[in-house]
């Protein structure tokens, strides 16, 4: 039952309602698995979600296994980050249920939500995941994961790469002395570069690849990288831009328009709302009575925004010291932005019909299930097909149908013949490529009900 939920969530994610009046049906799963239409049946569903979170640390220690065999993968860099995902439910909730308002990465702050963890490795495998209060702090959460990953993998020099936010002073601090070092490479928010500034401004630029250059600086035990990405100045440009051009339109419009103090305060606001960064950059006065207004450009701040646009600084406690390898690891967190990705959107993890606290969860575990899924499809198709998405590849494989054929016999008997389709050429290279083979079709099967003989005339 637990292959055909997670089976259902990697190929046409959706609800148990709709895998057990619709999907199973009209699927092949029944076949494939041996089984009739019971399997399916809503309550066994909901019953077999009761009965999965205990098996949850069996599954982190299977999954270490499993990708060293598979793909001899090693845990000496592991990738760290958060998401969150929402309910389109109504508190309050029972006593000690996760869901809560929160920061929202969804953009649904509405909504109540909860904050998942994920660890992954560089190559995106997924490892161990949690699922927290929506209101978790997101700095809050690195040191109980780094305890468990030490009891789940042993001491080790491995390197944790995070984004900004995550890590606090003090964690980092407690990752330096532990014994071995616990080494990091994280993303540091913007302003520290206040700080640092001058000390920068005396270090040499170095190229680590093309069109990206940065600067070391050591200090404190730490070294400070601050990376300068071409690429990433023009898009960064192109959004204030867009958002500046937005809303010194919009400031005109409401400049214009007839209104009421209220109106007007209310208008500006989710005109901040529409255009966060570009806001900061203007300078609005609302009159202390009366519905007028002024508004000019923040020059200085401005010119402030164009020098960090497309710049970004990193801590790391690494010895290394070539700019090109710290550049690579910190872009492996785009793995970790994948993986959330993947589970929004390919695998649908919302919306979350469920109101039961241990069933939300349990569907939270069958799309980290289906996630392994797809993370060991992506990871075969890097190898053997390379430029084919896991989704493209399920997608190609849909073309195949399984249908019976009914012959009736001249003894009144009927012969049931279950076969699926031959795959045309390109599914046939795909299967080559991806080194499967299709099973044997199934062997005929007859009824032993005969007609009942007509009487003569």
């Amino acid at each position: 039952m637990l292959l055909l939920l997670t089976t259902y969530r990697l190929l046409a994610p959706g609800s148990e309602w709709r895998l057990h009046r619709e999907w199973f049906e009209r699927s092949a799963m029944a076949d494939l698995l041996g089984e009739d239409l019971g399997l399916a049946e809503i309550h066994k569903l909901y019953r077999c979600h009761d009965r999965l979170l205990e098996h949850k640390q069996a599954l982190f220690d299977h999954l270490v296994g499993r990708w060293r065999d598979l793909f001899n993968i090693s845990f000496d860099v592991l990738l760290y980050d958060l998401t969150s995902t929402y309910f389109e439910a109504d508190p309050p909730f029972p006593e000690g249920d996760k869901r809560r308002h929160g920061y929202s990465r969804d953009h649904r702050a509405d909504c109540v939500q909860v904050v998942i963890a994920l660890v992954v490795t560089p190559e995106g495998l997924p490892l161990a995941y949690e699922v927290l209060p929506g209101n978790t702090a997101d700095n809050t959460t690195l040191r109980d994961f780094l305890a468990r990953i030490e009891r789940q993998y042993g001491k080790a020099r491995r390197i944790w790469l995070m984004d900004r936010g995550i890590p606090t002073e003090a964690v980092l601090a407690e990752m330096r002395g532990a014994d071995p070092p616990v080494q990091y490479l994280v993303g540091t928010p913007k302003g520290r570069l206040t700080r640092l500034e001058k000390d920068l401004l005396s270090q040499p630029w170095q190229d680590a690849r093309p069109g990206v250059r940065v600067k070391l600086l050591p200090q404190d035990g730490e070294l400070y990288v601050f990376a300068h990405s071409v690429n990433r100045v023009a898009k960064e440009r192109a959004m204030r831009r867009r958002q500046l051009k937005w809303l010194w339109a919009r400031l005109k419009q409401l400049s214009m328009m007839a209104l009421s103090r209220e109106e007007l305060l209310m208008k500006l606001g989710a005109a901040r709302a529409h255009a966060p960064a570009a806001w900061r950059l203007v300078v609005i006065a609302v009159a202390p009575e009366g519905v007028t207004f002024t508004y000019h450009l923040d020059r200085n701040r401005l010119r402030r925004v164009r020098r960090r646009e497309g710049r970004y600084l990193l801590r790391t406690n690494l010895t290394e010291d070539d700019p090109a390898k710290l550049w690579n690891l910190y872009l492996l967190l785009v793995r970790v932005e994948e993986a959330f990705k993947n589970l929004k959107g390919d695998l649908a993890i919302r919306p979350i019909f469920h109101q039961d606290q241990a069933r939300i969860e349990a569907h939270i575990f069958i799309a980290f299930l289906a996630y392994c899924l797809h993370a060991t499809l992506a990871r075969r198709l890097h190898a053997l097909a390379p430029g084919l998405s896991p989704r493209s590849v399920i997608e190609k494989f849909a073309a195949m149908q399984m249908i019976d054929v009914h012959v009736p016999t001249t003894d009144g008997r009927e012969l049931l013949l279950t076969r699926y389709t031959e795959p045309d050429a390109e599914l046939r290279l795909l299967l080559d490529k991806l080194k499967l083979a299709l099973p044997a079709q199934s062997p005929p099967k007859i009824t032993t009900a005969q007609i009942a003989p007509q009487p003569p005339p």
